[in-house]
């Protein structure tokens, strides 16, 4: 018993530090942005024709509302591009309903037909990439909202022609009052953003995207590899910025932060969606994933716990469980504030539960199984590459 309890202090004292100092990094990471975003964040002058190409995959709850949003940009010169695997698809007969209340909208609808490879994204980006009529593109998931003023502030950092990517950050955002709906999209808001900004700082810079919502040429998917080998990859995004970074093109974060909605979900589902997430992420940034097991606090907090309660210290177990949360607290509120979320108090208090969750998830990315993404099975191997199964 007495070399568990040492065990147990030892793994508790340890996550407790390196949480903290994590927490302390997103802190500053997530200052440094917003000091950023207030300074750079705004419509200019450069306003550029733009398509905008939106991939669809069935219908959500809200979906509708969502893609309302790009219809209502104010914006000179833009076309919408929707594509979906067939012509029967409810995500393209929700955007034909859409568009016919924007008639002065240009919008087109694609059936691409069947994935010619396994990510069937990638594969409508290409799609619509190729019948674009403008050369600057905006990517953007079907669960993105935006505002009226969206492509006026997202465009401006492509005024600098050293720059071939900018990407967005995102705020979760859950429509109905589930908690496991909302704790992943608290999830989504707080642990992404924090990861994403303590990496842009401690590496000097964007070397990576996520792709919600992408600025970038046309040439920028070419000079990465072409459609083809980027469909190879379950994360193409993160793979589509880390090979312009590595080419020396410019690659950043824009100041512009959108809402990413998150349907009604179960816990066993969005334990599932996380999940598949979570190992990508395992095979894009296999040290990067491996260390991310140390910044979370409340299962080292809980762990104190146990050690207080079998060593007879109940009162210390306590304090570093409590210790854990309010380090969760910190680090979610500041986030938040700095994303411009007007429920931060709620988000907030709620996110050591996340935190908790997230633990795990990282976990059991470890441990072997199967991603089913779109209707396909798949393993995914060590370089992040799909593999279909079955």
């Amino acid at each position: 018993m007495s070399l568990l309890l040492q065990i147990l202090f030892w793994v508790a004292v340890v996550g407790t530090v390196t949480s903290g100092i994590y927490c302390l990094m997103v802190v500053v990471a997530a200052v440094r942005f917003g000091l950023r975003r207030r300074r750079v964040d705004h419509a200019g002058p450069f306003m550029p024709p733009v398509s905008v190409l939106k991939p669809l995959h069935g219908i959500e709850p809200g979906l509708e509302r969502s893609l309302e949003t790009f219809f209502e940009q104010e914006y000179p010169e833009f076309e919408l591009l929707f594509c979906a695997r067939h012509e029967t698809d409810e995500g393209l007969k929700a955007a034909r309903r859409v568009g016919e209340r924007y008639p002065g909208v240009k919008a087109r609808y694609i059936a691409c037909g069947e994935p010619e490879y396994p990510n069937p994204k990638m594969f409508s980006l290409g799609v619509m990439a190729e019948a674009a009529e403008h050369e600057l593109l905006v990517t953007a998931d079907a669960d993105a909202r935006v505002e009226r003023d969206f492509l006026r502030r997202v465009v401006q950092p492509m005024a600098d022609p050293k720059l071939e990517l900018s990407w967005c950050l995102y705020l979760g955002t859950a429509d109905v009052s589930n908690l496991a709906t909302e704790l992943d999209a608290v999830g989504k808001s707080v642990e992404m953003g924090s990861g994403v900004l303590v990496a842009n700082m401690v590496e000097g810079g964007t070397k990576f995207a996520l792709g919600v919502i992408m600025v970038l040429q046309r040439q920028a998917f070419y000079d990465a590899g072409g459609y083809a080998d980027l469909g190879q990859y379950q994360a193409e995004d993160y793979v589509l910025g880390k090979r312009l970074a590595e080419q020396g093109k410019g690659v950043m974060i824009s100041p512009q932060v959108i809402r990413l909605v998150v349907p009604e979900t179960s816990f066993a589902l969005s334990f599932k969606n996380q999940l598949r997430w979570m190992q990508s992420t395992r095979r894009s940034r296999p040290l990067g994933h491996l260390g991310t097991g140390l910044t979370f606090s409340v299962p080292f907090g809980l762990v104190g716990l146990l050690w207080g309660l079998l060593a007879g210290h109940p009162i210390a177990g306590l304090l570093l469980l409590m210790g854990s949360c309010v380090n969760r607290w910190l680090q979610a509120g500041v986030m938040l504030r700095v994303l411009g979320e007007p429920m931060w108090v709620w988000q907030t208090a709620i996110y050591p539960l996340r935190d908790l969750l997230g633990g795990v998830l990282w976990v059991f990315s470890y441990l072997p199984g199967h991603v089913y993404y779109h209707g396909g099975k798949f393993s995914i191997d060590a370089d992040g590459r799909y593999k279909e199964i079955g």
